[in-house]
């Protein structure tokens, strides 16, 4: 259909069509990146696979793959500023097997670490519903089938501007899968991601939400990191560390008002590839979520992969410059008094 960034264009409110944010663009300049710089060659390939409809059902419910296979034949909005198209369905299956096939690589000890660049996203899809721009939970789905190979505790760690709600709601009570997600204060979904939520029943305590205000930069994510997250993932000792990698925390983002660019993901990354090489190996597994700056968005997953593979591109953020040096990067009161509130109420550091 015709929208204008997420809302449906309509000639009664003089809403002029554009392009949906969520379109194929951004996902198709980053990999035009890899392949304009050459990086692609550093890189091992990983084709996706089938899904099995029992690796689905570990995680969502049996009539709401029903009503998705029923939208593949027509198309439709299962959800607000959602749309699918016909066969959409088939190409969500074939996003959570790109990411199945990556954890495939990564147990098989073909890779250690490696991205999922898919499409479309998954991490604001619950089990009975879609939502925001997403239809199956792909890191979710993964989890699951990383413990059905074995694995027992697994931590996703979402660092997409908007809340990883999925997750939350998929792992609330269950102690096995650590979520922790850093986003925008009550940007999307509305009313989602308190710093009180924390997990409940065995599961209390497994699940962090860092609410950051608007306008946080480098300086509110790092000492996330460093004051709660680290620790956190060395006292859980995960088998395997997830990433919901949406790159819409950059300042150029449409989509949110954080102010983040591409060296602060590399720092990110580099951080959690030291946890992971101290609990699990070294098995770190990404996949791609939200991001919509065309322009922006491809360095910040050049600067990942690099940090992944430990090879330079010799390719520089053409925004740092402008992004680095914007007033409120450096770590502001409220935002520490926030960060150290939800570290005093984590019980999983010690």
């Amino acid at each position: 259909g015709s929208y204008a960034g997420i809302l449906q264009a309509d000639p009664a409110t003089m809403l002029e069509p554009s392009q949906h944010f969520e379109n194929a663009s951004t996902k198709r300049r980053i990999k035009n990146l890899l392949d304009a710089s050459e990086y692609i060659k550093t890189l091992h390939m990983v084709e996706p696979r089938a899904v099995e409809e029992r690796e689905l059902l570990a995680v969502h419910d049996r009539e709401y793959l029903a009503s998705l296979v029923s939208l593949n034949e027509t198309g439709g909005e299962p959800a607000l500023a959602t749309p699918i198209a016909k066969g959409g369905y088939d190409i969500a299956k074939l996003s959570v097997g790109g990411c199945l096939a990556l954890l495939d690589a990564i147990l098989a000890g073909e890779v250690r670490n490696g991205y999922a660049l898919c499409r479309p996203p998954g991490h604001h899809a619950i089990a009975d519903a879609a939502m925001g721009f997403c239809f199956l939970a792909n890191g979710a789905i993964v989890a699951r089938a990383a413990q059905e190979r074995g694995l027992k505790q697994i931590a996703i760690v979402d660092w997409d501007v908007h809340h990883g709600n999925g997750a939350e709601a998929i792992f609330y009570d269950d102690p096995s899968v650590l979520t922790i997600s850093l986003h925008q204060d009550n940007c999307f979904p509305p009313g989602s991601g308190e710093a009180h939520k924390r997990g409940e029943g065995q599961g209390e305590g497994y699940n962090i939400n860092f609410p950051l205000p608007p306008g946080s930069g480098q300086g509110a994510y790092l000492y996330a990191f460093d004051k709660v997250i680290l620790p956190t993932l060395r006292a859980y000792e995960p088998d395997l560390i997830m990433v919901a990698s949406g790159f819409d925390a950059m300042a150029q983002d449409p989509l949110g008002r954080n102010m983040l660019y591409a060296n602060i993901y590399a720092e990110m990354t580099a951080k959690l590839m030291a946890v992971a090489d101290e609990c699990c190996g070294g098995r770190l597994l990404m996949t791609h979520e939200g991001g919509y700056n065309p322009n922006a968005t491809p360095f910040a997953a050049l600067a990942v992969l690099e940090t992944l593979t430990g090879v330079a591109s010799g390719v520089a953020d053409p925004f740092e410059p402008l992004t680095a040096g914007m007033g409120g990067q450096d770590l502001q009161p409220h935002q520490k008094a926030l960060i150290d509130h939800i570290a005093e109420q984590n019980t999983l550091m010690g």
